[in-house]
């Protein structure tokens, strides 16, 4: 089982997923060339994809959609909620004839040889969702875009064999930036985004000791650091209540245009 991200930030997202026979996406909100580009490091293709799977429809999740689309018929999952927003952002109606899976979330999609389970995050969208991905013994969780977690939250994410989470802002650097005030009250809402500090906190929750690998995913490229963005979780799980230490497991920050580590198990 291999799993990286393609590419993760405010500007654009995609994570792949595969096993020795079934190969997903979840998101394409960067550009289709970034995305080959990705998959060729990994000895892919496009028309290796068995399925993409999609968070939500705001553009830096869907941004490549329509190119891919227009030559290869990849079976798109997304919830009700998304593909209606997908739909409504299509001006073009680039995508009418795609295919369009709806899901719902805590129900199971078999797709070769893995189970796809969306979970409900809280975002400013439609009908978003996180994804569990399993194989066999094997689990990833994905969840980014979320503006604040609960008990269901860690639950879902329990028992992972490896994480991309979102670690989206410094408050601080956010609150002294150049957004807007509405902008800024959006981003640290409950339907917004997860800061450094609570994405440690929610990892310091998920911490197991089969866990391989956590990828800190979606980082504003004006409000976060990714060199703060992995100290701050880091101190987070060393002052936690929990039995490990901050060094305990390997913690890289998802790159925002090029192929991060691969992780293999």
């Amino acid at each position: 089982m291999r799993f990286t991200s393609i590419a993760s930030g405010s500007s654009g997202n995609c994570t792949y997923i595969g096993s020795d026979n079934t190969h997903i996406l979840i998101d394409a909100g960067t550009s289709k060339k970034r995305i080959e580009e990705g998959l060729r490091a990994l000895d892919l293709s496009l028309s290796d994809i068995n399925a993409i799977f999609v968070t939500h429809e705001h553009t830096d999740h869907i941004a490549a959609l329509h190119t891919i689309l227009k030559k290869y018929p990849i079976p798109i999952y997304a919830t009700k909620g998304t593909i209606t927003g997908i739909k409504d952002s299509d001006k073009k109606n680039e995508m009418v004839s795609s295919e369009f899976i709806p899901i719902q979330v805590d129900t199971n999609i078999s797709i070769g040889d893995m189970f796809v389970s969306p979970m409900t995050i809280s975002h400013d969208a439609l009908e978003p969702c996180g994804y569990r991905v399993y194989v066999g013994d094997k689990k990833i969780g994905v969840a980014t875009d979320l503006g604040c977690y609960t008990d269901y939250t860690v639950d879902c994410l329990s028992d992972c064999d490896a994480l991309l989470l979102e670690a989206n802002h410094d408050v601080r650097m956010l609150q002294t930036g150049p957004y807007p005030y509405i902008l800024k009250s959006r981003i640290l809402g409950d339907k917004g985004h997860l800061s450094n500090e609570k994405s440690g906190e929610l990892l310091c929750k998920l911490l197991n000791d089969k866990l391989k690998g956590i990828f800190l995913g979606h980082l504003s490229k004006e409000n976060n650091l990714p060199e703060l963005a992995y100290e701050t979780v880091r101190v987070e799980i060393e002052m936690g209540d929990n039995p490990f230490h901050g060094n305990d497991f390997p913690i890289m920050v998802a790159k925002r245009t090029e192929l991060s580590p691969v992780l293999e198990f």
